[in-house]
């Protein structure tokens, strides 16, 4: 027998659980048309400073509970949402929740990333979807392309914008010349950047968003450990500057390959030829490109993060999973994530890619041939090679070198050299270069 009600439980209200739980209440008639039956908010487990939120005021005082207990011991409850972000105690909440029999709707990228293929496994042993749109993109549908729409591709490469902050930043130093520095702080004066912004500038919510993807397409585990992570705290206006003159664009980019049984997963600013797509994405907004044998080239775009635009994604995964329950079909609804199919992760230190130096070395004759006899030593050639800028007084030049492809262990014993190369008085960047190829 068909169920009449579907009882929904919310872990959290901030920002994104809050957007949820009034999306629900506000829209619950139409949302209940489409599953077929009414859907309902049982309980809503907050903390006590959760209750002096405005929204708070704005949601029947009955429904909030600050006891664990009180949620998971609900009967009622067939869908637990979690919504709070982090680690812990958000993985206890799920694995509790799935091993009560309740199907799980998170937003929850870390845990994802760490955890989701047991949370996955405990799902399927359960009866039970986890469903985690909402992880990766914000309102961007992604999770399930890669569950359904892309399942009969051999998916070649991923290469994502998947951090509205860092691309928000970038864009403004780009755009104004401006140093990292003062494009942070505008950031966080507009919201865009936490106080706190680690996170977001050193390439770890990427990572996360990538471990989950690369974990998709390629069928086998990607954990965040073994995924090559590079800030952009480093890269100055004069990068920018001379990018834009060499006819690239620079962005942090996520970029996931699958070749001969290896994977290879890495977050790290990139400089990209000017003239593709993704070099055009500007501001919050995120732009994911994958590359399917069959498919071709595919590229997601649209707002990343945000409470309407994850909430969008949030609410469309409770609504599958009522509908699931409603149609008896909630083991095959969702697939959990990838088991083992041994691939191995290749290692930054065998990935082959161009470079761009930024070097200040003395403004003596000869400089140029010793650092290319560096570079030559480890069978690095050079392509491209500019003096930009002298300074009479400390007698010193900057030059701007452009190699041809290399593996990261010959650069980086490469780069060891220069600290140790009398005319190189500073390696001031080194950003590799990602070509991509033809995309839409």
């Amino acid at each position: 027998m068909k169920k009449a009600k579907v009882g929904i439980g919310i872990i959290g209200l901030g920002v994104v659980a809050g957007q949820v739980a009034r999306v629900l209440l506000e829209k619950g008639e139409d949302l209940s048309r489409q599953v077929g039956c009414q859907l309902v908010i049982r309980r809503i487990k907050v903390l006590e400073e959760d209750l002096k939120r405005p929204l708070a005021g704005e949601i029947d005082r009955k429904l909030f509970v600050t006891s664990d207990d009180d949620l998971f011991n609900d009967p009622e409850i067939d869908i637990i949402v979690e919504a709070i972000g982090g680690e812990n105690p958000a993985f206890a909440y799920l694995k509790r929740a799935l091993d009560g029999g309740r199907h799980v709707v998170t937003s929850n990228k870390e845990v994802i990333a760490k955890h989701g293929t047991a949370l996955g496994k405990l799902a399927a042993e359960h009866s039970v979807s986890l469903r985690y749109e909402g992880s990766v993109g914000g309102g961007i549908p992604l999770i399930s392309r890669f569950q359904y729409d892309l399942v009969a591709n051999r998916i070649n490469g991923i290469y994502a914008i998947i951090n509205g902050t860092t691309n928000y930043i970038l864009s403004r130093m780009a755009r104004e010349g401006i140093d990292f520095d003062v494009a942070l702080k505008n950031a966080q004066a507009l919201g865009y950047a936490e106080a706190n912004p680690a996170n977001d500038i050193e390439g770890i919510d990427a990572v996360y968003k990538l471990a989950i993807l690369a974990t998709l397409a390629f069928q086998t585990p990607v954990s965040p450990e073994d995924v090559y992570r590079e800030g952009i705290s480093r890269l100055g206006s004069r990068d920018f500057q001379y990018a834009c003159e060499l006819g690239f664009a620079i962005k942090l980019l996520a970029i996931a390959k699958s070749s001969d049984g290896r994977v290879e997963a890495r977050v790290h600013p990139v400089l990209i030829p000017e003239n593709l797509l993704l070099a055009k994405v500007d501001g919050v907004y995120n732009a994911i490109l994958v590359r399917g044998d069959l498919v071709g080239d595919v590229l997601f775009y649209g707002e990343g993060a945000g409470a309407n635009p994850t909430a969008s994604a949030v609410v469309a995964d409770i609504v599958a999973a009522a509908r699931a329950i409603m149609g008896g079909n909630a083991i095959t609804s969702v697939p959990a994530l990838a088991t083992p199919s041994g691939n191995k992760i290749k290692p930054i230190s065998q990935i082959e890619t161009r470079y761009y130096l930024r070097m200040t070395v003395t403004d003596d004759a000869g400089v140029l041939a010793q650092i290319a006899r560096v570079l030559g030593d480890h069978r690095i050639s050079i392509s491209q090679v500019i003096q930009k800028t002298n300074d009479d007084t400390a007698k010193t030049a900057e030059i701007v070198i452009m190699t041809h492809p290399a593996r990261g262990d010959s650069m980086q014993t490469a780069l060891d050299e220069f600290g140790r190369l009398g005319v190189v008085k500073e390696v001031s960047n080194f950003i590799r270069v990602e070509e991509i190829g033809s995309q839409p």
